[in-house]
């Protein structure tokens, strides 16, 4: 399988991982991850302790956590799973 690729400035070939999933459970909700995306990719969501998506100011939120709010928004760079303590992201390559 195909898979988009490309240079880095210095010409190395370089395939860049997008976003794929963010592991509830494990997610802390600490925010790190969204300060270091400059694409506006993530998104903050109160959820409850089933970790069903809920609206925050309700009784049933127990705490925030992670999601991917805008996908097509991500460039792969994979700035969110480096900064992440409790390595909650995964990414793939983007076939052809």
């Amino acid at each position: 399988m195909a898979y988009l690729n490309a240079l880095t400035q210095g010409g190395l070939p370089w395939t860049p991982k997008f976003v794929q999933e963010i592991d509830l459970t494990r997610c802390l909700g600490c925010g790190r991850c969204l300060k270091v995306c400059g694409r506006d990719v993530l998104r903050l969501q109160a959820v409850n302790d089933e970790f069903e998506f809920v609206d925050e100011d309700e009784e049933e939120s127990e705490r925030k956590v992670m999601t991917i709010a805008r996908p097509d928004l991500c460039v792969g760079c994979q700035s969110c799973s480096r900064i992440c303590p409790k390595k909650c992201y995964t990414h793939a390559p983007q076939p052809l």
